[in-house]
């Protein structure tokens, strides 16, 4: 009867598991679909801050306080800082994972389209939820939790970026938000902090203005479930347009320093390898425009039309 019951209970996760693959699969096709067949308009814009495509946050959790990833000639140093609750400052994690990268590209939207450095989060967290595709209405509690908290965490972290040009080595304080504002909730042990309003910096907000990235808000749906897939559409949908000669030829070498810190272990490599082409085939779903194909040793990259129009 025990044996019995094991193999239908991991028959039943096998399952569910299928089942959750196959559900991914459709919605990314009906995604695909729509992009190819139905030009954006003015409500599927979303934007990314050009730097934020090309060296990302952490896609798991990190443990400890700080977290480093190089891309090139550029690297971006990510340091966990702290946030006051009206009694004492609370130690903040490393913001990681699919919550803050859409999260940014739905408060860089918020920016750009208003142009303003101030986002009122607390009267606007329902507009997240729509860009994640959920329902406003009751239910998600879960989501708003895990929004406060990845909110919290970038809001009081530190960005520093270090870049080589013209023959000399440049460091550049490039923290995003200088101003939480939040409500604090009693929570028992600690005080929950909701944020009402972030607000960037101006520096980043004015390079956010001058050098912000169009996505599409409908990929960005559809790939909600992978950060590494979500770094992959915002690194092509901006290196792809910028190629200057007939194509460029990316090594893995190049690859795993700008997307594998995350992979550890004997068979690293192996495993970086098979999870990229796996995210870059959901990304090739819903960038349709994109030319990037698979060659001895690499991607093959070729100029391409960005996945928002030039003009829109």
């Amino acid at each position: 009867m025990t044996y019995g019951t094991s193999v239908s209970m991991e028959s039943e996760i096998v399952q569910g598991e299928a089942t959750q693959a196959t559900l991914r699969e459709r919605k990314l096709m009906d995604a695909s679909q729509q992009i190819a067949g139905q030009r954006p308009n003015g409500d599927d814009l979303a934007f990314m801050h050009t730097i934020m495509c090309q060296v990302g946050l952490p896609r798991s959790k990190v443990d400890g306080l700080q977290f480093e990833r190089k891309s090139g000639n550029s690297a971006l140093l990510v340091e966990a800082g702290k946030l006051w609750d009206g009694k004492q400052f609370i130690q903040q994690p490393i913001p990681y994972g699919t919550m803050p990268r859409l999260m940014m590209a739905w408060m860089n939207t918020y920016a750009v389209r208003h142009k303003t450095p101030e986002i009122p989060v607390g009267d606007s967290a329902s507009d997240f939820l729509r860009m994640l595709g959920k329902q406003t209405n009751g239910g998600q509690r879960g989501t708003f939790t895990t929004f406060r908290k990845q909110v919290q965490a970038f809001s009081a972290c530190r960005m520093t970026l270090g870049f080589n040009a013209d023959g000399k080595a440049h460091t550049y304080d490039g923290k995003p938000i200088k101003h939480f504002e939040a409500w604090p909730h009693n929570t028992g042990e600690q005080r929950s902090l909701w944020p009402a309003s972030v607000s960037f910096s101006e520096e980043y907000f004015k390079t956010l203005i001058e050098h912000a990235v169009p996505l599409d808000i409908r990929a960005l749906h559809a790939l909600k479930g992978s950060a590494l897939a979500l770094d992959v559409y915002a690194w092509l949908s901006e290196r792809l347009h910028r190629i200057s000669r007939k194509s460029l030829v990316l090594h893995w070498v190049s690859l795993r320093d700008q997307f594998a810190q995350e992979y550890q272990g004997k068979n690293a490599d192996k495993d970086f390898k098979t999870a990229f082409l796996i995210a870059l085939r959901a990304v090739m779903a819903v960038y349709p425009q994109a030319k990037v194909k698979q060659v001895t040793g690499g991607l093959l990259l070729l100029p391409s039309p960005p996945p928002i129009p030039y003009q829109l």
